[in-house]
């Protein structure tokens, strides 16, 4: 099967997939593609779980895999002086794959406050933590430091452990009784419209 028929069959179950909340039945996708016999299904469907777009769970049924938050990544673009560019499809891409690397220990929080500006993380940013994580100095990492929850740098100088923050205005954190990190942050979101 060719990638544009793929890519085709997959935008319709994705669409599926959107409208009810849930993937679609093997005698739906049948019916979607007006398939005269099951087999037709399971031969498409087997195809998509081989490119990792779904996977079934132990009971059978279908679940999205990389077809949920998949992303055509068209190319890349220079950030410096212009160049001309052609869109052309390189791939699809899915968020969560780039992004998440331990999906069970992985969580997001939204930022507060101006500590992080010099970081690049402003109020209102999403902040993708991992809590498997062990930190190296230099990471940014969300920790609790005297009962008191933060987003700031670890540094860490010999048997010493500071909190800094990446804002001239707020003074290096060195935890007094307690301080337990929760996670190691692997990426910033930040939604403009």
């Amino acid at each position: 099967m060719s990638g544009d028929k793929i890519s085709n069959r997959l935008e319709k179950i994705r669409k599926f997939y959107l409208k009810n909340n849930r993937m679609p039945s093997y005698s739906e996708v049948a019916s979607l593609f007006g398939f005269r016999s099951k087999n037709a299904a399971y031969k498409l469907i087997g195809r998509l779980k081989e490119l990792g777009l779904v996977y079934s769970d132990s009971t059978g049924r279908l679940l999205p895999g990389a077809l949920k938050n998949s992303i055509k990544l068209l190319g890349s673009v220079t950030a410096g002086f212009p160049s001309p560019a052609e869109e052309e499809l390189q791939d699809t891409m899915s968020l969560d794959e780039y992004l998440i690397n331990n999906p069970n220990s992985t969580y997001l929080l939204k930022v507060e406050g101006d500590s992080m500006l010099g970081a690049g993380i402003q109020p209102g940013d999403l902040v993708l933590v991992d809590k498997s994580l062990t930190p190296k100095s230099g990471d940014i990492v969300v920790a609790q430091v005297d009962n008191e929850w933060t987003l700031k740098y670890f540094e860490k100088k010999g048997r010493d452990v500071y909190l800094r923050a990446a804002n001239k205005k707020y003074p290096l954190i060195k935890p007094r009784e307690e301080l337990i990190i929760g996670g190691v942050v692997v990426a910033n979101v930040r939604k403009y419209k």
